[in-house]
């Protein structure tokens, strides 16, 4: 099956043959991955199966030792993380914030970083706490000792701060409690609807089916799948390495 983005529309994101590790250990395998202006990718796989490097390696935070990554046609591959953070690819990962430091100074501290976004720094913090009012009533509490749901406001906030041109999530669901959770994906399902571009990690085939219309499924660091939730779950063998994290049997659908 074919789920590529429609040749007449550039990418937001194209990954081409991407390999990727750490030190002489390759995580990810030959992966292409096209991603369309406004579309939200989830990402499945069992622990170790190369999601959160892939990640990575789109954000700039690992090198890949082949392959290539581009933005609306401009090629990333030799781009560094900052650099790549000020042109709208952003990661946002559990527990991401700064130490020692309160809410509003986090939000601070990461609009520095991004000297064009300070003109309107008052409104774009504003902005964050319209989308989380349980941050606004901690904004003077150290970040680091909010709850983890809290930390994942606190980081994805940061985020929001740039309207990124590609938001990548990791495990937002890890850990988290209920009510929580539910918080974040009300956001997330706000974004998806105003046209954010998402690629969101997750161990859950549930909360993917309720974020995205489309899952690739990564295992041994290559694509085993790539449709919609319903094909995924129809599928036995698939469905079984989702829900209980065993390898697939070769030959599975990529």
């Amino acid at each position: 099956m074919d789920h590529s983005v429609d040749a007449a529309v550039v990418p937001r994101l194209r990954i081409r043959d991407l390999d990727a590790g750490y030190g002489r250990v390759q995580v990810v395998f030959g992966l292409s991955l096209d991603v369309a202006p406004g579309e939200a990718v989830a990402v499945l796989g069992p622990n170790g199966a190369g999601k959160t490097t892939l990640l990575r390696a789109v954000s700039g935070l690992l090198t890949p030792t082949a392959g290539t990554i581009e933005l609306d046609g401009d090629d990333l591959s030799h781009v560094g993380a900052e650099s790549r953070a000020r042109r709208g690819i952003l990661q946002v990962r559990g527990g991401d914030v700064f130490t020692g430091l309160t809410v509003d100074e986090n939000l601070r501290a990461a609009l520095a970083a991004h000297p064009g976004a300070r003109r309107d720094a008052a409104a774009r913090i504003a902005r964050v706490y319209d989308v989380f009012p349980a941050l606004a009533a901690h904004r003077k509490q150290d970040a680091a000792s909010l709850s983890g749901g809290e930390q994942q406001m606190v980081a994805l906030g940061c985020a929001l701060l740039f309207e990124p041109a590609v938001l990548l999530v990791d495990e937002l669901s890890l850990g988290l409690a209920p009510l929580v959770l539910q918080r974040l994906l009300d956001v997330l399902d706000g974004l998806r609807a105003d046209g954010q571009t998402m690629i969101v990690v997750e161990q859950s085939l549930a909360i993917a089916a309720r974020l995205t219309d489309r899952v690739v499924f990564v295992e041994k660091g290559a694509i085993r799948f790539d449709g919609a939730p319903a094909e995924l779950t129809a599928d036995d063998e698939l469905a079984r390495a989702v829900f209980l994290g065993k390898p697939s049997t070769p030959g599975a659908p990529s």
